[in-house]
C-alpha cells in the first residue's frame, strides 16, 4: 500500500479546501493510503485572532497535527500553504526548517512532492508554489507540477486560482463557477500525484 501525506497550513480555511479537493482525488487512485494532517501553527492566539483567523479555522480544528518525526514513513507529498509576499507561510517555513537531518542523509529523496496554494487576491501563487519547490529540491524530492493537466485552469470565463505550477485558491473569489474550478483543479494534482507516487513506491 502507498502512503501519502497532504500536509497543509490555513488561517482562513482556502488552503484546507484545497487539501480536502486533493485528498479526494490521490484517494481515487487504488491501493493509495491518504493521509491529510495541518503543521502546528506558531503564530500567537492575538494576531489569528486580529487576522480574522480564529473563527475559521474551528472549521479543520479536529485535523491532526503533523510531526516531523513522521515524515519517513510516506511515500509522497503534497504540501499546501497560503501565500506569504510570493512565499510559503511563517508556520509552513517553521515546520520544514526543521527536516534539516532528512536532506543530509537523503531519507525524502525522490519522493514525489507536489504544491498547492491559497492567497487573498490572486497574487504570489505562482511565486509561492516555484520557491517552495527550493526545499523539496535540497531533499532531492520528485518535483511534480500540474502542468495542463487540469483543463480548468485554462477557463478564462471566470476568474479562479491555479497554474501549471499547482492549484491555487483565491480567498476573496465570491463567483461559486471559479471555486468549483479550483476544486476541480485540485482533485486532478492530487491524482496525478498519487499515480506517480504509487508507481514510485512499487
Amino acid at each position: 500500500m502507498t502512503r501519502v501525506l497532504v500536509l497543509f497550513h490555513s488561517w482562513t480555511g482556502g488552503t484546507y479546501r484545497l487539501a480536502e479537493a486533493l485528498a479526494e482525488g490521490a484517494r481515487s487512485v487504488d491501493g493509495v493510503e491518504v493521509i491529510v494532517k495541518q503543521v502546528p501553527e506558531v503564530v500567537s492566539d492575538e494576531v489569528l485572532g486580529r487576522a480574522g483567523a480564529t473563527e475559521a479555522r474551528k472549521v479543520f480544528a479536529d485535523v491532526p497535527i503533523a510531526t516531523v518525526d513522521e515524515l519517513p514513513d510516506y511515500d509522497g507529498f503534497a504540501f499546501g500553504t497560503p501565500t506569504r509576499f510570493g512565499n510559503m507561510s511563517s508556520t509552513m517555513r517553521s515546520f520544514l526548517d526543521q527536516t534539516g537531518r532528512y536532506y543530509v542523509d537523503g531519507v525524502l529523496a525522490a519522493k514525489p512532492a507536489t504544491v498547492f496554494c491559497s492567497t487573498g487576491t490572486g497574487g504570489g501563487m505562482e511565486t509561492t508554489i516555484t520557491s517552495f519547490w527550493n526545499t523539496l529540491a535540497h531533499h532531492g524530492m520528485t518535483i511534480v507540477p500540474l502542468g495542463y493537466r487540469a483543463q480548468e485552469i485554462r477557463d478564462v470565463s471566470v476568474a479562479h486560482g491555479g497554474s501549471p505550477y499547482g492549484a491555487g485558491a483565491m480567498a476573496r473569489l465570491e463567483d461559486p463557477r471559479g471555486k468549483e474550478l479550483e476544486l476541480a483543479t485540485a482533485r486532478t494534482q492530487g491524482r496525478v500525484w498519487a499515480e506517480i507516487a504509487q508507481k514510485q513506491s512499487r
